[in-house]
């Protein structure tokens, strides 16, 4: 399974209404932490949109350590960079 997929697996947990993963790591192509990570599979730059009821009542700090937690082990393996925007289901874009 690759890393993209292992990521929405993941996120699976948070029962999103929501959820959208775009590999963005192209843009860094030619960086050393592209380049030196990740075994050369270009899976080190990421941007995720979730939106989940378990938001609900959580600052967005909160909200991103839940996201974080749940990928640590991608960060320890060539996850390099990763921008994340939640939203709890009705709440602005």
């Amino acid at each position: 399974m690759n890393r993209e997929n292992r990521i929405l697996e993941r996120m699976k947990t948070l029962n999103p209404t929501y959820l959208e993963l775009k590999n963005d790591s192209q843009k860094h192509a030619g960086h050393v932490e592209h380049l030196g990570s990740a075994g050369f599979t270009g899976e080190t730059h990421y941007k995720l949109v979730i939106e989940s009821p378990v938001f609900l009542g959580t600052s967005r700090i909160d909200r991103q350590r839940m996201v974080m937690d749940l990928l640590k082990d991608e960060f320890a393996n060539g996850l390099h960079a990763l921008e994340i925007k939640t939203r709890v289901p009705g709440e602005k874009q």
